[in-house]
């Protein structure tokens, strides 16, 4: 039995593997501008979320589904321990939180 074939077949598709996830031989569409990959465990990206325990009003307002009166609830209802305490003291209802969920913090004051 000859296994030569199947040795080749299987480097073949281990290279191909490869150079698809080294991005290898991909080229964007003319006027496109390639986006980095975003890490939503990063530090970085924790500077991106909204504080809730100091957020202007018109951050909260830029929330998906915060408007203005829900806003004007999360600042009334300050301070927050945790951001789960938007739905445990009922400032938002729970399908509301889910939409904001990850794009909110509640830092809590240096000591």
């Amino acid at each position: 039995m000859n296994r030569k074939p199947t040795i080749v077949a299987i480097c073949s598709v281990v290279l191909c593997v490869m150079f698809l996830l080294a991005g290898w031989g991909t080229k964007a569409a003319p006027g496109v501008t390639a986006q980095p990959a975003v890490n939503f465990n990063s530090p970085a990206q924790s500077a991106d979320l909204v504080d809730i325990n100091s957020a202007s009003k018109a951050q909260l307002d830029a929330l998906p589904g915060i408007g203005a009166a829900y806003s004007q609830k999360i600042i009334d209802g300050r301070p927050y321990r945790a951001k789960t305490d938007l739905v445990r003291k009922k400032i938002i209802p729970q399908a509301t939180y889910d939409k904001i969920s990850k794009l909110i913090i509640a830092k809590q004051p240096a000591k």
